[in-house]
């Protein structure tokens, strides 16, 4: 039995063909699988690569972070002040970073869609106006670091010039409520001009009872008062054509205008005109998106960067007067159609005298701000 065993095992490893015996090739077959199939397992289980890659990342990025908050630990004992501006900085990298991967996605479902800029929700049409505005800011830095050894010069301009240089991401809640009060004291400056140009044009409308209109309302803003609602509508047709259409604006009135907008003054009359128009327009644009979503629906910080784009000094209103307010802009701008030079110049006639707007009352770090440009 022991001599057939061999002899079988003999042949099944040379291959060689023992006997024709239907019985014993039988058993060579039998023999040969039970080489195959009994043949002792590895007990040792062996990771595949793809997971002795994946501890391994998750091992440094473990490691990373525990190093990563020792240095936070070291810099906030030994150099406090150094370290706010680090954390204010690299929160402000990551906000920026957040920004631009939304901006990417929304234009991307625009492209794919075939979706206009005013078919947007009002949220996303807001996200894509102040990051356009974000990055253009951005540009001079961009420009500045481009020479070799330059980065020095930049992070020096960046700390001696944080309003005029840096967005709002990188800003301390001091600064962006201090910030936000000198913008609106450039805007301040250029409300009586504007009411000084409104009056020169009284006399060179045709029109007895707009002449009379706009003279109640001019005295209302130099007394004081605010205007309704009424007020400002009633003069629909004086604002659509000569002398205050917005095809028919003087350069010092685009001047002062776009002082009022927070806009560079420093350009011919035609590209300033262009730029009012464009600005004027996104504005009236997102009214229409604030109207359709309503204004329930926003949280205090949008209710305060919405009406600080349209004129109104909300960093020290309290929230529902800032939704009172925001609700009658919306009534007047929602009820306009091509009188895109009324709602430019309702950006002065309906903030200058509301109600709140010399007092102090609480205190505002929201996110979204306009900058000069």
């Amino acid at each position: 039995m022991a001599l057939s065993r061999v002899y079988l095992l003999r042949a099944a490893l040379w291959g060689s063909a023992i006997t024709s015996d239907p019985f014993v090739s039988r058993r060579l077959q039998l023999g040969c699988s039970g080489l195959v199939l009994g043949a002792p397992r590895s007990s040792k289980l062996h990771l595949s690569p793809k997971a002795d890659v994946k501890s391994m990342i998750s091992y440094v990025v473990t490691k990373t972070k525990v190093i990563n908050e020792k240095y936070h630990r070291f810099l906030d004992r030994n150099f406090p002040r150094f370290y706010v501006l680090y954390t204010i900085f690299t929160k402000g990298l990551r906000m920026l970073w957040a920004d631009a991967k939304k901006a990417r996605r929304i234009k991307a479902n625009m492209l794919k869609h075939n979706i206009k800029f005013h078919q947007l929700s009002y949220r996303e049409m807001e996200h894509l106006r102040q990051f356009r505005r974000d990055v253009i800011k951005c540009l001079f830095l961009g420009i500045v670091s481009i020479p070799p050894f330059a980065n020095y010069l930049v992070f020096l301009l960046m700390y001696l010039f944080p309003r005029q240089l840096l967005i709002r991401h990188f800003w301390t809640p001091k600064q962006q409520t201090d910030f936000l009060d000198i913008y609106h004291a450039v805007r301040k400056q250029s409300h009586p001009e504007i009411l000084t140009c409104l009056e020169r044009t009284i006399p060179v409308i045709s029109d007895a009872g707009l002449r009379w209109h706009l003279t109640e309302l001019c005295s209302k803003a130099q007394r004081g008062t605010q205007p309704a609602v009424n007020d400002i509508l009633v003069l629909r047709e004086c604002f659509s054509n000569h002398p205050l259409g917005m095809n028919h604006l003087q350069a010092l009135q685009l001047k002062v205008l776009s002082r009022a907008m927070l806009l560079t003054p420093h350009l011919p009359p035609f590209l300033l005109r262009s730029r009012l128009k464009n600005h004027t327009t996104v504005i009236h644009q997102l009214d229409k998106a604030l109207a359709k979503l309503g204004i329930g629906e926003l949280t205090s910080q949008e209710v305060k960067s919405a009406c600080y784009l349209r004129g109104l000094n909300s960093t020290h209103i309290a929230e529902d007067r800032c939704r009172t307010w925001l609700g009658e802009w919306l009534q007047i701008s929602c009820s306009l159609k091509a009188e895109l030079s009324l709602l430019l110049h309702n950006v002065v006639l309906f903030s200058t005298n509301y109600t709140g707007t010399r007092h102090l009352s609480e205190p505002w770090s929201g996110w979204h701000c306009p900058t000069v440009m």
